[in-house]
C-alpha cells in the first residue's frame, strides 16, 4: 500500500516540530486500528524497525474480553508478545489530526521469524499471493455506510443507548439539503483522509436519516482493505471532535434501513481486464463467470466473514436492499451478487453481503478464496435472476450467525485455501460471540414477557 510519507519526509518534519506524534497500528480481528503512539523523535531513532504488542489482540472480542480456547494463545501460554513490524509504505499523514502520522504493521512472531496466519492482513496477503501465482491481480473498492447521531459518545453510553437520535430526522438519500447537516463530520473527514493519501471520491447521504456513504477510490485489494479499515477509524474520530456519535453497527433500530459495506471485485492480468470480454454476454469473460460460480456456490461458506456478529444478521430482510437469496443479477440490489460495469473494461462484481461491522481484509481474503475455487473448478453460475429475489424460492443466505458458524467450520474450501488452524480460530471467535448473545437477557425479552409471560 503507497502511504503519502517517505520515512526521510518524516525525519525531516519531526525536526523541524511538525510532526509530532506517530502512531503505529495493526489490524485486529474486527477490522480496528490496534497499537502505540510514538513519540515521533523515538519512531524515527528506532521504533520504524519494530515494536511489540500482547499477543491477545487476535483472541479477543470486541469488549476486549480474553476469550478462552484458543489454541494460539492462552493464559496457560502466558499471553506473550507478538512483533509489531512497521510496513514503511503505509507510512502517512494523518490529516485529520494535528502534528500526527500514522503507519500499519505486520503482526509476527515474537523474534520476527514470519507473519501470524490468522491475523487479517496476512489472510489477506495469502489470497493476493494465491491470485499472483495464477498471474493475476485484485482490485476492489468497498463502500462504507454509517449514521451520524446528535448525541455524543459519552452521552450516549452514559444513557445506555436508549435514545439515539440521528443527526438528520429525514431519509437523506442523495439529498444535498439535508445531507449538508452532516457537513461538520463529513467535510473533514473527506478532507482528512484525502490529506492522508486515501484517495477518497466523495460521500453522499444515504437511504435513511442520518444515514452517510463514504466512497473510496477502487485499487489493489491490500489498498482497499487498508483505505477502509483507516477510513472507519477516522470516521469516529472525526465524530468524537465534531460532538457526534459515529456508529457501523449494521441495524441499530427495526425500523430503519440498515448500514452495508458492499464489495466490488474484479481482476488484472497483463493483458488487462480479466472480467471483461466484449464478445461475451453482458461482456462477462468466463474467468469471471467462474469467479462468480465460486461466489454463488461458497455463499454460505464465506458468510461468517462477510456478517461476524449476531447484529450483522438483522440486516438480511426482504425489502432492506439486503440479500437473502444466493442469486446474482445483471444490475438489481435485490441480488446477493450483482454484476456492474457491464458493457466497458470496469465489468466487475459486487457482493451485497457485507455490513458495515465487515473486517474489510477478510471479506476480500474470503471473496478471492472463493473466487479463486470457482475459477479451479469452471464453476457456472447460471443465467441471472430477474425481478424481486426476496420473492425467490433459491437457497437463503445464513440467517443467523448460528448457522454461518456451521458452514464456516465445515468449509473445505476454506480449509484448504487458509489452513485450518486459521478456520479454526474464526470458527472459535464466532461461536463465542454467539454464546455471548445465547447469555444476554435483552430489552426486548424482558418488555415482551414480563407481565405477559
Amino acid at each position: 500500500m503507497a502511504g503519502n510519507l517517505t520515512m526521510d519526509e518524516l525525519k525531516a518534519l519531526t525536526a523541524a516540530g511538525e510532526i509530532d506524534t506517530v502512531m503505529a497500528f495493526v489490524i485486529d480481528m474486527a477490522g480496528r486500528l490496534m497499537g502505540k503512539r510514538f513519540v515521533a523523535q523515538h519512531f524515527v531513532d528506532s521504533a520504524w524497525e519494530e515494536s511489540h504488542c500482547c499477543n491477545y489482540l487476535l483472541a479477543t472480542d470486541l469488549e476486549m474480553w480474553t476469550v478462552e480456547g484458543y489454541k494460539s494463545t492462552s493464559w496457560r501460554a502466558g499471553y506473550g508478545d507478538y512483533m509489531m513490524k512497521p510496513d514503511l509504505s503505509t507510512l502517512r499523514i494523518a490529516g485529520w489530526l494535528q502534528g500526527t502520522a500514522m503507519v500499519l504493521c505486520d503482526i509476527m512472531d515474537h523474534h520476527g521469524h514470519h507473519e501470524i496466519a490468522h491475523s487479517p492482513r496476512a489472510m489477506l496477503k495469502a489470497q493476493i499471493a494465491r491470485l499472483a501465482e495464477m498471474g493475476f491481480t485484485a482490485t476492489a473498492a468497498s463502500e462504507l455506510e454509517f449514521f451520524i447521531f446528535e448525541q455524543s459518545f459519552q452521552t450516549l453510553h452514559d444513557e445506555g443507548y436508549k435514545a439515539l437520535t440521528p443527526l438528520v430526522r429525514y431519509n437523506e438519500d442523495y439529498a444535498l439539503g439535508l445531507s449538508a447537516k452532516d457537513e461538520p463530520v463529513m467535510k473533514p473527514l473527506r478532507n482528512g483522509l484525502y490529506a492522508s493519501g486515501i484517495p477518497v471520491e466523495g460521500s453522499k447521504g444515504e437511504a435513511e436519516a442520518g444515514q452517510q456513504e463514504l466512497n473510496i477510490k477502487y485499487g489493489p485489494a491490500l489498498d482497499c482493505a487498508e483505505n477502509h479499515a483507516i477510513a472507519k477509524y477516522a470516521a469516529k474520530d472525526v465524530g468524537f471532535m465534531a460532538g457526534h456519535a459515529v456508529s457501523f453497527l449494521p441495524k441499530w433500530a427495526p425500523d430503519r434501513v440498515g448500514s452495508a459495506s458492499h464489495v466490488h471485485i474484479s481482476l488484472q492480468s497483463d493483458n488487462g481486464p480479466v472480467f471483461y470480454d466484449k464478445d461475451a454476454e453482458f461482456t462477462l469473460s468466463d474467468a469471471g463467470r467462474h469467479f462468480l460460480g465460486g461466489l454463488l456456490k461458497y455463499a454460505g461458506d464465506i458468510t461468517a466473514f462477510m456478517a461476524p456478529y449476531v447484529n450483522s444478521y438483522k440486516r438480511f430482510q426482504a425489502g432492506s436492499f439486503a440479500p437473502t437469496r444466493k442469486v446474482w443479477s445483471v444490475d438489481n440490489r435485490t441480488a446477493a451478487f450483482r454484476l456492474c460495469g457491464e458493457g466497458s473494461p470496469g465489468v466487475r462484481l459486487e457482493c451485497r453481503l457485507p455490513g458495515a461491522d465487515v473486517n474489510p481484509y477478510l471479506a476480500i481474503a474470503a471473496m478471492l478464496a472463493a473466487g479463486i475455487a470457482g475459477m479451479e473448478e469452471k464453476l457456472d453460475p447460471g443465467k441471472p435472476f430477474k425481478g424481486d429475489a426476496y420473492q425467490e424460492e433459491s437457497d437463503e443466505i445464513p440467517t443467523t450467525l448460528r448457522d454461518a458458524i456451521g458452514e464456516l467450520s465445515g468449509s473445505k474450501m476454506l480449509r484448504a485455501a487458509m489452513g485450518d488452524a486459521v478456520v479454526d480460530h474464526y470458527t472459535h471467535a464466532a461461536t463465542w460471540e454467539q454464546k455471548a448473545f445465547d447469555a444476554a437477557v435483552t430489552d426486548w425479552e424482558i418488555a415482551r414477557g414480563f407481565e405477559r409471560g
